[in-house]
């Protein structure tokens, strides 16, 4: 499946700009971690773009992914794509580990890119400038972006194998360059 595909499908199932740009952010981290660890791309970006669009129809699990698995095999998505995408999910795991660089990246990006999103938003500077330090500060508030697994978020960069600052720095400047698609630029 192509990316222009993958835009049509998450626009035919999400009307939720914030979802859109949730997916627009996590193809951004799975594009930049494609690169660094030689994966392809474009197939890492279209999982970014999917992973989540069938979660404004069904948000509850198991339904959220496994209805959306259902539609991407109607569409002919190939099944490490659909196994990609299901492995972001914790119902899923049994069937869909995360044994593979682009599950482990889905996995490590989906719960930080919508936290850096959250501490963008309340920096006048948005994105630009931003560092893992500003980050790390909102994570230990509780109260702030209380619904992102700060336990997911840290299970992440482990399951990548790097440090918590180095991980939360390469999605900053991965969504650098769609920072006006994302609603980030500086005021």
């Amino acid at each position: 499946m192509d990316r222009t595909r993958a835009w049509t499908l998450l626009n035919e199932y999400t009307q939720n700009l914030s979802l859109i740009k949730h997916a627009l952010a996590v193809e951004a981290a799975m594009r930049f971690y494609a690169e660094k660890l030689g994966g392809d791309v474009e197939r890492w970006g279209v999982v970014g773009v999917l992973h989540d669009f069938d979660y404004e129809r069904w948000p509850e699990p198991p339904a959220h992914t496994q209805e959306g698995a259902k539609i991407l095999r109607a569409a002919g998505a190939d099944e490490d794509l659909v196994g990609a995408i299901l492995s972001h999910a914790p119902w899923n795991l049994d069937d869909y580990p995360r044994d593979c660089p682009i599950r482990k990246v889905l996995f490590a990006v989906d719960e930080l890119c919508g936290f850096i999103v959250a501490v963008a938003l309340v920096r006048p500077d948005r994105l630009s400038g931003m560092r893992a330090k500003s980050v790390r500060k909102k994570l230990k508030t509780p109260a702030f972006a209380a619904a992102v697994s700060r336990e997911d978020i840290d299970a992440g960069a482990e399951l990548l194998g790097i440090d918590l600052a180095e991980h939360i720095n390469n999605c900053i400047d991965a969504l650098s360059p769609v920072s006006a698609e994302l609603g980030l630029l500086p005021e």
